[in-house]
């Protein structure tokens, strides 16, 4: 019996904490479907504060922006910035789509976000674990926890769909 307690409370951290990844994918998820929608490639990040709070979100936005530089990642991280009133986001989470690129994973570690969760690998440019693994090289000066595959399959379809409708 239970008591009083609810049910999430009595999980394992681990799960607790795989319920939490999930929420915030499926949050990161929504806003690459928004992106995809108005014609940029579908990807989504949300930042969680230390204490669980959304403290920012963005997508793509290179189409509209005509800024090369606008990834979901780099636009999330400029808002939780200006929200947060400072560029050291220590303790914070981000949540996005799609494994960082490059210019992202140098961003993610300049802005000294603490944890990376991200749906898909990307083969062409990942930047965390799958072509080239910025965060454990000589380059990093900075711990970064990584952790791939929330959400994988969801976050995987979404990008080839939208390129399959691009396509044609």
């Amino acid at each position: 019996m239970y008591g009083t307690h609810s049910p999430i409370l009595l999980l394992e951290p681990a799960m607790k904490n795989l319920i939490m990844h999930q929420f915030w994918m499926d949050r990161a998820i929504a806003l690459a479907q928004e992106a995809g929608s108005l014609g940029e490639i579908p990807v989504g990040a949300v930042i969680v504060n230390k204490w669980g709070e959304a403290i920012a979100t963005g997508v793509n936005r290179k189409e509209r922006d005509h800024d090369p530089t606008a990834h979901a990642e780099i636009v999330a991280i400029r808002e939780a910035a200006r929200v947060w009133q400072d560029w050291y986001l220590t303790g914070c989470s981000l949540y996005v789509t799609l494994e960082p690129c490059p210019m992202c994973a140098g961003a993610i570690l300049q802005a000294r976000i603490s944890t990376l969760i991200y749906g898909a690998d990307d083969p062409k440019t990942g930047s965390i674990r799958t072509v080239a693994n910025l965060p454990d090289s000589p380059v990093s000066f900075h711990r970064l926890e990584a952790i791939a595959g929330i959400r994988e399959r969801e976050c995987q379809e979404l990008l080839q769909t939208w390129f399959q409708h691009i396509r044609n």
